[in-house]
């Protein structure tokens, strides 16, 4: 893209594989210093050592301490929170609460447990930027999926109270909604929404597409792109927005092949 983010420090959490990977590439790429946790021993591993991997559970606010007070007392100048846990796909009435809890603690408290320990770092620097990953769930809903619709909607409310609250110290927070991304996690999803409406891979592939008015699903290295936009100079005074790379959603849930209802 043409953003240099050299002499930068960047955090990125959930970053060794998926959209992750491809968004601490970018970082990388830009020039960043860029630290790197997954809870995937093995994909932390393949990392290079360039990247700093670490294996860390988000969930974990200790281990989070752990990892991010030596990174912080160097500094920290751009945060992505993406580790997620995309939860169970079922009825509200069959989501066994411990899967609710640890959806939560991923998805949306290991926001809250890495943001606190880098702020003050930004604050004494003298500024930052927060990236939270949500999703066009974070402000639409869906059936079946309570835990993860519940903790993207929280990570909105978060980036928005956080704007707020660190605007004058200049740490700018967005978030980024993608879409229906490509690959491996989007195709697990669908599987999943068959199994549970009884329908073919093929029909909820088709309703997922046909619910944005492109009709299109996203390539990860579009979100890629608008965190480095996000991260670098061209951002710094957008803050306390919920961006979608999404082909613009309609619904998230057309109840059938013939359109939404």
């Amino acid at each position: 893209m043409g953003i240099r983010l050299d002499s930068q420090r960047a955090v990125v959490t959930g970053g060794a594989g998926g959209l992750g990977l491809v968004v601490v590439k970018a970082l990388a790429g830009a020039g960043a210093t860029t630290f790197v946790c997954d809870i995937d021993a093995v994909a932390v591993g393949d990392l290079p050592a360039s990247l700093r991997g670490a294996i860390v559970d988000v969930a974990d606010a200790e281990a989070v301490a752990a990892w991010l007070d030596p990174i912080a007392a160097e500094g920290v100048d751009v945060l992505v929170n993406l580790a997620g846990a995309g939860g169970p796909t079922a009825p509200v009435e069959e989501i066994d609460p411990a899967e609710w809890r640890r959806c939560m603690e991923v998805s949306l408290s290991g926001q809250f447990y890495c943001a606190r320990r880098v702020v003050p770092a930004m604050k004494t620097q003298g500024g930052g930027a927060i990236i939270n990953i949500t999703s066009t769930t974070g402000f639409m809903g869906m059936p079946n999926r309570s835990p993860y619709v519940a903790a993207k909607f929280g990570v909105v409310g978060l980036t928005k109270t956080w704007a707020m609250e660190l605007g004058r110290d200049n740490i700018r927070v967005n978030a980024i909604a993608p879409g229906a991304l490509r690959g491996e996690r989007r195709r697990r999803q669908i599987a999943a929404r068959a199994e549970t409406e009884g329908i073919s891979v093929e029909e909820a592939e088709s309703m997922s597409t046909q619910a944005n008015s492109m009709g299109t699903s996203i390539d990860p290295q579009e979100v890629a792109d608008l965190v480095l936009y996000l991260a670098g100079p061209s951002g710094r005074h957008i803050s306390g927005q919920v961006i979608a790379v999404d082909g613009h959603s309609e619904t998230l849930y057309p109840r059938s092949l013939g359109g939404s209802r």
